[in-house]
């Protein structure tokens, strides 16, 4: 294996793992080849030894913070499954694609899922839009992870702006993005939020 010094009395690796195989990796998301190759150079590479172990711990803090609910992310079937199976308590709503929905939030939910369903076949990139009920952008989620087969997204709401939220209305919009930046609307969600406990912003209006 090539190594170069590094500056700091440690050899660097010349054929360094990329960080997003690490990742995959460690979460065991690679083909068996793959994750032979990479055991077998970790074997023999503390450079990338110490990169394993920071990307071990980047992976558990953001396990601890998705799991807080608090963060707004796409997230895989199996992370549904496994935080209902842990005893959390998972809000869920599944709309297909032109559908308007009444939704809320208790204060004992944990988690606060959308299932957006969508055929995502032939899209190389997909954008997560949001916008308020008058049409303006709120924020953007781009390159969302997707997978051609799997029939939509699961996106992640954040719990605590969910439980903090006013009555409003909130668009959702799946686009597909092509290389020359043109979109194609995969489906549109409008989510209907009613606050279940009044807040300051509620009482003024009132």
């Amino acid at each position: 294996m090539n190594t170069t010094a590094n500056g700091r009395g440690r050899a660097a690796c010349a054929d360094a793992i990329d960080g997003a195989v690490l990742m995959d990796y460690w979460l065991a998301l690679l083909p068996q080849a793959d994750e032979d190759r990479v055991e077998q150079h970790l074997m023999t590479c503390d450079h990338c030894g110490d990169r394993l172990r920071e990307t071990i711990a980047l992976a558990d803090g953001l396990r601890g913070l998705a799991r807080s609910g608090a963060l707004r992310v796409v997230v895989s079937e199996r992370f549904v499954q496994h935080a209902a199976g842990a005893g959390q308590r998972v809000r869920e709503y599944a709309v297909s694609p032109g559908d308007s929905v009444p939704c809320t939030v208790s204060p004992v939910d944990d988690l606060l899922i959308a299932r957006l369903a969508a055929d995502l076949r032939g899209a190389a990139r997909v954008d997560l839009r949001f916008f308020d009920a008058g049409g303006v952008e709120l924020r953007r989620l781009t390159d969302i992870p997707v997978r051609d087969d799997a029939g939509g997204v699961i996106y992640q709401e954040s719990m605590t702006f969910a439980k903090a939220a006013p009555t409003h209305t909130l668009i959702t919009r799946l686009v597909a993005v092509d290389a020359a930046g043109a979109e194609r609307l995969l489906g549109e969600y409008t989510f209907n939020h009613t606050r279940m406990t009044a807040g300051p912003a509620d009482r003024e209006k009132a």
